[in-house]
């Protein structure tokens, strides 16, 4: 993988005073990350099974059930790199439950042929992990004549039509409703389950394939307030593309502990996990969310989703570059998003381990997970799509900042910038592009380098797909 050449930054004078002066028109709002309604204050790092279990050519051998899973999170709690980086979590993806009906009381159950969630939450406490499942909203169709758990109220009173799932649309409006999604996290919590993906959420969840209500954010505040009342300590990850209206916004960030900024970026039965393409309207859809967020209120209080990160494995099968692999690192960790690795555990490459272990990149995700990056267009400080970007995240009040540059390469279809610069790129930043001004220590995080001192900015040299990013410190 050829290294980003940097240089120190020149510019005219005449050109450098044009851009100072229109970057001063846009003065850097620093945005935060408190924390989150459960009760977090980073985001979540661990493992998920949906990127094998919809790209199985890619994990030989791996059927989904708790034999293979435990496979796969024991790399988590045996490789100490990445239990040290904070890789805890074990989460099942669809068709670790029974998929047409409930129990006696219509709450969820665990397909017994295949798992045993409370020895497998068990399992992975005594290894110093944690289990999260997957869950999506209604409660079954075949269950509508039960009864729910501790009241005299049939499931089929408060929850009508389908959904598509072999699931009803529960009305929110009914206090019964409520004791229904407590039932059900009290069983969870019962089991040992530290988190929730809630999927299939509406307004958002495009191209669904289903025949969901327009609006499920009833869902999501039914199972946080379940998850507060149950005691137990649960992360609430809801998906997926959600609406960044205000309004739904705010139903989010006031319930949810992460969000989907985007669909599944997996190759759906393909024998590599991501393409860039898609890798580069991921990046684009976290862009148009954080500038959107940004302008209700810049201290949020939830973490961005950009789905499972595709960076573990070889090329061969990861299906991107080594230096577009580096790039996704740089960008998941920029955003502070679920750091959920997606890859086969089983098959971490030497390149994979360190972009998912590097104690300096780690240190990274810790920063953004207080102080996310937002993009500020290298010449203008704009925050529109572009081939050649640059982002900020902070700096905190001791002046520390992460910055990221970027070449994404031509645009491939869903980039959103339309431009098709080939080769290598010179990418020219100052430091009123990105809003900053003062003199900063400048460390090359990937590769250990500290670079000395910039006063004015920065310029680097960039292949197609690559990236860079640094920590500044102020001198």
């Amino acid at each position: 993988m050829a290294r980003p050449i940097l240089s120190l930054f020149i510019a005219a004078t005449a050109s450098l005073a044009m851009t100072a002066s229109a970057a001063s028109e846009l003065p850097l709002e620093v945005v935060q990350i408190g924390v989150t309604p459960n009760g977090f204050s980073s985001q979540p790092r661990g493992w998920n099974s949906f990127g094998i279990q919809a790209n199985p050519d890619t994990t030989p051998g791996f059927s989904f059930n708790q034999d293979s899973v435990v496979s796969q999170c024991n790399t988590l709690a045996n490789t100490a790199a990445l239990k040290d980086a904070g890789y805890v979590y074990c989460s099942l993806d669809s068709g670790w439950s029974v998929g047409g009906n409930g129990d006696e009381f219509g709450r969820i159950i665990y397909d017994s042929s295949n798992f045993d969630i409370p020895s497998l939450a068990d399992h992975l406490h005594a290894e110093g992990l944690l289990l999260g499942v997957y869950v999506v909203p209604g409660a079954f169709i075949a269950d509508e004549d039960k009864m729910i758990l501790g009241t005299n109220v049939t499931i089929g009173s408060v929850c009508s039509g389908d959904n598509g799932l072999a699931r009803c649309n529960f009305d929110y409006s009914q206090p019964a409703v409520q004791q229904w999604h407590n039932s059900v996290v009290d069983q969870f919590a019962s089991w040992g389950v530290d988190l929730i993906k809630l999927d299939f959420i509406t307004p958002g969840s495009p191209s669904n394939g289903v025949n969901l209500l327009p609006d499920l954010s009833g869902g999501v505040i039914a199972y946080h307030q379940a998850i507060v009342q149950s005691g137990r300590k649960i992360r609430l990850d809801i998906s997926w593309k959600l609406d960044r209206s205000e309004k739904y916004f705010d139903i989010w960030e006031t319930h949810a502990d992460s969000m989907r900024t985007d669909q599944d970026i997996n190759n759906s039965g393909q024998p590599t996990f991501v393409s860039w393409e898609v890798v580069q309207r991921a990046i684009d859809n976290y862009r148009q969310y954080i500038t959107t967020v940004m302008q209700y209120n810049t201290t949020l209080t939830i973490y961005p989703d950009m789905d499972n990160l595709f960076v573990g494995n070889p090329a061969s099968v990861s299906g991107v570059t080594d230096d577009e692999r580096q790039t996704i690192m740089t960008h998941w960790l920029g955003a502070g998003a679920n750091l959920i690795i997606g890859s086969d555990l089983t098959n971490l490459d030497d390149f994979g381990l360190n972009l998912l272990t590097n104690t300096n990149a780690i240190a990274i995700a810790d920063f953004t997970a207080r102080f996310p990056m937002q993009p500020r267009n290298p010449g203008t400080g704009n925050n529109s799509s572009q081939q050649l970007q640059a982002w900020i995240a902070g700096p905190d009040p001791s002046g520390t900042a992460v910055v990221v540059i970027a070449n994404y390469g031509p645009d491939q279809g869903q980039g959103g910038f339309g431009t098709s610069l080939s080769g290598v790129q010179t990418v020219n930043v100052s430091w009123s592009d990105l809003g900053i001004s003062g003199t900063f220590d400048v460390h090359d995080v990937w590769a250990g380098d500290d670079l000395g001192t910039e006063n004015s900015g920065l310029s680097v040299k960039l292949s197609e797909g690559q990236s860079i990013l640094y920590k500044l410190s102020r001198s």
